[in-house]
């Protein structure tokens, strides 16, 4: 059981989600604007945020620069009908942990959130660091072994999201929901492409496995601790 904001003014969208997590044993509160999203955030400690980018009176992403500015190291998942790449980034930079895409299954939601929940890992900050190398999120910057390294939007969004997720199995069509445009043509050919743009960049030659690693016929997890 865990204790969820639900911040979203849809009213319909709000309550079929509350409802979904209260079946499942879940203690869950309603703000249906920014502002009463920071009062129940300074009232209360939340296991999980679920909100909206769109919401009344203050957007999510000032919510989540509000409560990352004051400490707050909630887990928060963004949901938001916008997919362009720089709208995703934004997202992560404003200390949002995932975000989800309108229209979405809520069974996928439910998914995310227990995964947050089960992540001992709190907010960290700025920097991600997974062996030799550390993005900094708030530049959008890749360095290996603390030398700076030029990554295109897609491929840094690719490692964030695997970074954000250590020891976790991402399916590559997770990887296209959450780096590639809805309205785009891509196949998963563009997602093995970029891993392998990623893996010549971050890994190092005297390797014996790779930062990222392949599970065959699902995806992608992130090792952060490699052999050498």
């Amino acid at each position: 059981m865990a204790k969820i904001l639900v911040v979203e003014d849809d009213e319909l969208i709000a309550e079929s989600v509350s409802d979904a997590l209260r079946a499942e044993s879940h203690l869950v509160d309603i703000a249906s604007d920014g502002k009463m999203a920071i009062g129940f955030l300074e009232a209360t400690e939340f296991d999980v945020v679920v909100l909206d980018w769109q919401v009344p009176h203050m957007s999510g992403i000032e919510v989540c620069r509000k409560h990352r500015a004051a400490g707050g190291q909630t887990p928060i998942i963004m949901l938001t009908a916008m997919n362009r790449v720089e709208d995703k980034l934004e997202g992560l930079d404003c200390g949002a942990d995932d975000y989800l895409t309108k229209p979405f299954d809520i069974r996928e939601l439910k998914a995310r959130i227990k995964a947050l929940i089960r992540r001992p890992v709190t907010f960290a900050g700025e920097v991600i660091s997974a062996g030799p190398v550390s993005i900094n999120t708030k530049s959008r910057t890749v360095s290996k072994d603390k030398e700076d390294v030029h990554f295109q939007p897609h491929e840094y969004l690719v490692l964030e999201y695997l970074m954000r997720h250590p020891n976790e199995v991402v399916s590559v069509d997770t990887l296209l929901a959450k780096v590639w445009s809805t309205d785009t043509d891509v196949s998963m050919d563009a997602v093995y492409t970029c891993v392998k743009r990623i893996r010549k960049k971050i890994d190092s030659n005297n390797r014996k496995d790779s930062l990222i690693r392949t599970v065959h016929g699902i995806g992608y997890r992130l090792v952060p601790q490699v052999e050498t």
